[in-house]
C-alpha cells in the first residue's frame, strides 16, 4: 500500500506545488494526494495556515509525509514545526533531502521556488519518497529526544 501525502504552498510556490502534485499522482508509490491549497498566484493565503494544515494532516495520520513550497521553504518549515509530532525542513539539495529522513524522521519537506529551480524540486520531492526511517539506527535516540522537548 502505497503512501497518503499532503501538498501545499503559497502564493510564491504555487506553479511548484501543483508541478509536484502532478509528479506524485503519478507516482505508484503514491495512492493519494491532498491539497491544502493554495489554488493560484492570487491567492494571498499567508502561508503559515497552509503549512499548519498540511502539518495537521500527517500529526492526525490522515497523511504520512507532506510537501510545502514558499518563497524560501523556510517560512513553511518553521510553520510545520509548529505542529506538535513534526518535524519538518528545508532542503535543497540530495544529501538533505536524505538525511531529512534518515537523520531524521523528516515528515514534511520544504522547498523554496525562489531558491531553485522546478526541475531540482521536483527531483528532490520524488527523492524524499526514496528513504524510510529505521527507529533501531543509531538516529534513532537522537529522535526520540527531538521528541522528548514537546509539550505533553
Amino acid at each position: 500500500m502505497g503512501m497518503v501525502v499532503v501538498v501545499g504552498a503559497d502564493n510564491a510556490g504555487v506553479a511548484y506545488k501543483d508541478k509536484i502534485k502532478a509528479d506524485l499522482e503519478a507516482d505508484e508509490r503514491i495512492d493519494k494526494v491532498i491539497d491544502v491549497g493554495v489554488g493560484s498566484a492570487e491567492d494571498d493565503t499567508f502561508y503559515p495556515h497552509v503549512g499548519v494544515a498540511a502539518a495537521k494532516k500527517v500529526a492526525d495520520g490522515e497523511a504520512q509525509r507532506a510537501i510545502l513550497v514558499c518563497g524560501t521553504g523556510m517560512g513553511m518549515a518553521i510553520s510545520a514545526n509548529k505542529v506538535a509530532g513534526i518535524r519538518a525542513s528545508t532542503a535543497h539539495d540530495s544529501f538533505s533531502v536524505e538525511r531529512l529522513v534518515l537523520s531524521n524522521d523528516g515528515q514534511v519537506l520544504c522547498l523554496g521556488a525562489r531558491v531553485i529551480g522546478i526541475e531540482l524540486a521536483r527531483r528532490l520531492a520524488k527523492e524524499f519518497f526514496d528513504y524510510t526511517f529505521d527507529p533501531s539506527s543509531s538516529s534513532g535516540p537522537k529522535v526520540e529526544a527531538i521528541c522528548s522537548y514537546e509539550a505533553p
